[in-house]
């Protein structure tokens, strides 16, 4: 009888363990399987044509998780206007990266009053703690401020993290 409690006990046990240990291994997968977010400034979205430089296989390999590209819409109406209005060798530029950013979820955001796309991109990644692909200085400093993670290219041949993921 005393064998049969200390068996019972000894399963409970093991069977606890093994339920915590499912637990933490599902978390773990859903964690790896969630995308992270990077938003995308206008820039970024220039390298290719500009550096002959795939940026979303750059991407690919340097986070080494699933993401998810994200274009704001403040960031396409900026790549349109330059498309239409820019000189010569940017419009070319500009319409590759508009074809570029097809690849990305689209995100609708209202640009506020006296905001320019460095601000309502500061603003959204910090709400939603996503990454920035950027190649602007500035706005790298502004976001290294406040712990956003910002992607950037590196001696016109790589991409760099600046942060953690």
């Amino acid at each position: 009888m005393c064998s049969d409690n200390q068996d019972l006990k000894s399963y409970e046990a093991s069977s606890s363990w093994a339920l915590s240990l499912g637990l933490y291994l599902e978390q773990a997968l859903i964690s790896k399987t969630v995308a992270l977010k990077v938003i995308l400034d206008s820039n970024f979205l220039l390298v290719p044509s500009q550096f002959k430089l795939d940026i979303f296989e750059g991407l690919t390999s340097l986070l080494n998780q699933s993401y998810q590209p994200i274009l704001l819409s403040t960031t396409l109406r900026e790549l349109q206007r330059m498309a239409d209005q820019g000189a010569p060798k940017l419009r070319k530029q500009s319409r590759i990266a508009l074809k570029l950013a097809e690849k990305c979820r689209l995100v609708n955001v209202e640009r506020r009053k006296k905001e320019t796309n460095d601000d309502v991109i500061v603003r959204v990644a910090s709400q939603e703690k996503c990454a920035v692909a950027t190649n602007d200085s500035a706005l790298r400093r502004r976001l290294r401020d406040i712990s956003i993670p910002v992607v950037y290219l590196r001696q016109k041949s790589q991409l760099e993290l600046e942060g953690s993921i």
